[in-house]
């Protein structure tokens, strides 16, 4: 069964202030879960957590990780100046994108920022936007096929559109060697939400090796191995988290065992675990609004996909809690459900839970990351706020809930808009 980080009493006082639905945040939880992340790769003198921007790209919640060293790994210009905003610049900064629009790496290289290339051909359009290429360049590596773990295969990098191929990486290190590039970085992410200890250890074997033969062949120095992210939560009570202490010691035997007898002892590790580190620690909380009994059960609440969309596109699981019924037994099987004019709008599809009543509040656990990011506005609805519960029980509103005049901000043209009332 899995506890909410927030108590029905507390809940019942946070929705007298903020209006559901909204995404909660549990500071407390957010630092211990980096403390630990922390001292589990301490063993790595360069070591360095690259917090993904996209998971939750709010402020208050990366200057939090700010305090204990992290980074922030960023993938467009809007996150990019979210970066910039709160300070944070030069190797602080790892800028990892595909497709990318010229000025991005233009915004990228004025910051700073390392860059990590997604494809062969961009080491000439950097190269042609900038002048020259920075002193210190990434390449994500993609080795195709698919990749293997103990408990089965987790994905098909094979099926990806990231990264370069062994003989492009190769290559591409020998053209930016010749071109000034005097520090080198690998980067590599092969499968997604890995609810097991075994991912990174494998994963850094396969970049350790690879290190140890661009070395040879090309006779770059490489002075860090990004690991990107990858390691996952358990969003079913079932599951059995990760244990980040392992997986850093994981990690350690194989960097002693393939990189240090190459005299590659030197090399930092880096990190960019997005959903490790914020998933479980927020929530949706919503409303139960409405009731529909026809050929099925369902429950209506007043969030809907727009506010997390990870069930609707993708059929994901995230276990609600009833708040105030959690010892009640789960004896009704329900549809729970937002008002978005898509069938594919439900949280939950015959969920059995305890008996919903109108006026309940449900909170939908580990939304910490790719729920409030991945909002959008189909049918005219809006993003909802972001409250962050304080390690001292109180509460800050850290994004107002958007309003209409927020949604129609961008009709300037339109002079009918400016005399309604929002």
């Amino acid at each position: 069964m899995k506890k909410t980080f927030v108590t029905y009493e507390e809940i019942k006082e946070i929705v007298k202030e903020y209006p559901t639905p909204f995404h909660l945040y549990d500071e407390k939880g957010i630092r211990e879960n980096a403390e630990r992340l922390k001292q589990a790769f301490s063993w790595n003198r360069g070591y360095k957590e690259y917090f993904a921007v996209k998971a939750t790209p709010n402020p208050f919640l990366i200057n939090i990780l700010r305090e204990y060293g992290c980074g922030c790994d960023c993938s467009s210009m809007t996150e990019l100046m979210l970066s910039e905003a709160i300070g944070v610049k030069g190797h602080d900064i790892m800028f990892s994108s595909n497709d990318t629009p010229v000025e991005e790496f233009r915004k990228a290289a004025e910051l700073g920022a390392i860059i990590n290339l997604d494809d062969i051909t961009h080491v000439e359009v950097v190269e042609k936007t900038l002048g020259q290429l920075p002193k210190t360049m990434s390449c994500r590596y993609n080795p195709g096929g698919v990749f293997e773990i103990s408990n089965g295969i987790m994905d098909n990098p094979g099926d990806a559109k990231y990264g370069m191929t062994d003989e492009q990486i190769t290559e591409a290190f020998r053209m930016m060697k010749a071109k000034g590039v005097e520090e080198f970085g690998i980067h590599a992410f092969l499968a997604s939400n890995t609810v097991t200890n075994d991912y990174y250890p494998m994963l850094a074997r396969v970049l350790f090796e690879l290190a140890v033969k661009l070395k040879k062949e090309t006779g770059v120095h490489i002075g860090f191995i990004n690991l990107s992210g990858g390691v996952g939560i358990p969003y079913r009570p079932e599951q059995e988290p990760n244990d980040i202490f392992a997986i850093g010691e994981g990690v350690r035997k194989v960097y002693e065992e393939v990189l240090v007898p190459e005299g590659m002892g030197d090399v930092a590790i880096y990190t960019e675990m997005g959903r490790f580190m914020m998933g479980p620690y927020g929530c949706l909380v919503t409303t139960a609004i409405n009731e529909k009994h026809t050929h099925k059960e369902y429950i209506g609440v007043d969030a809907c996909a727009v506010n997390l969309m990870r069930p609707a596109m993708y059929g994901a699981y995230h276990h609600i809690t009833v708040m105030g019924k959690e010892d009640q037994p789960c004896d009704h099987k329900y549809d729970v459900t937002g008002s978005l004019c898509e069938n594919n709008d439900k949280f939950a599809i015959d969920r059995m839970l305890p008996r919903i009543d109108m006026g309940d509040i449900l909170v939908l656990h580990d939304t910490g990351a790719h729920g409030f990011s991945m909002g959008y506005n189909y049918n005219g609805k809006l993003k909802s706020a972001e409250v962050l519960l304080k390690q001292d029980g109180s509460t800050q509103l850290i994004r107002r809930a958007e309003t209409p005049k927020d949604y129609f901000a961008t009709f300037d043209c339109f002079d009918i808009l400016k005399d309604m009332k929002y």
